[in-house]
């Protein structure tokens, strides 16, 4: 398990911020690697892994985030959570940990705006839930839009492309929101918006797709 993840630790700055972890751990042969979003996906994940074969990796949030789940919810090693889904869902926004928060906000002020968005926790970055992002691509005008604490190499992002690269049919829009740069010291918020990762910088990213 790796806590203190991504550029929203905040003040402690780029030295104590984990930027290539999910890279790192999909790299390795057999690897499992798990990203949960709040306490109680947390606890039943964990639960899972000790019951798993080979090595498992388990992103953690350093920040307090909301509880979106019940305790009795039920999660998967390779599978998804679509958390807001409509039949005039313009764009797949795809997440987990502290940017899938930040993606329900930007769904707020999409909504605001007449505009839907599927939103997808993909907590399951490797093995990641391909049949529910095909599904989404196809129901959502093939435009897919990944978010992550993490650099733009080897993470969620990339876990997604991946995915579509493999599938056969219609080609599928994909934008990448992830840190682009050496992040310095502030506030968990004030750093998520400076990496062009907040619900800000979704909207935008939305509006462009």
């Amino acid at each position: 398990v790796g806590s203190h993840a991504g550029v929203s630790i905040g003040e402690d700055g780029p030295s104590q911020m984990a930027l290539e972890d999910l890279a790192m751990m999909r790299a390795v042969y057999g690897s499992t690697v798990l990203y949960p979003s709040d306490a109680n996906q947390t606890a039943q994940l964990v639960a899972q892994m000790a019951e798993h074969n080979g090595i498992v990796y388990m992103r953690t949030t350093r920040e307090k985030t909301p509880i979106l789940y019940s305790p009795d919810e039920v999660f998967t090693i390779g599978g998804s959570k679509v958390i807001h889904q409509s039949e005039k869902d313009e764009v797949t926004v795809v997440a987990a940990g502290i940017t899938l928060h930040e993606s329900l906000k930007a769904y707020e002020q999409l909504k605001s705006q007449g505009i839907t968005i599927r939103v997808i926790d993909a907590y399951s970055v490797k093995p990641i839930d391909s049949e529910t992002l095909f599904t989404a691509a196809e129901e959502a005008g093939n435009k897919i839009l990944t978010v992550e604490d993490h650099w733009p190499e080897g993470g969620l992002g990339e876990a997604v492309l991946e995915a579509f690269s493999e599938r056969d049919g219609a080609q599928s829009e994909i934008v990448k929101l992830a840190v682009q740069s050496l992040p310095g010291s502030g506030t968990p918020a004030e750093l998520l918006e400076d990496a062009g990762i907040s619900a800000h910088h979704i909207v935008q990213a939305v509006h462009a797709l």
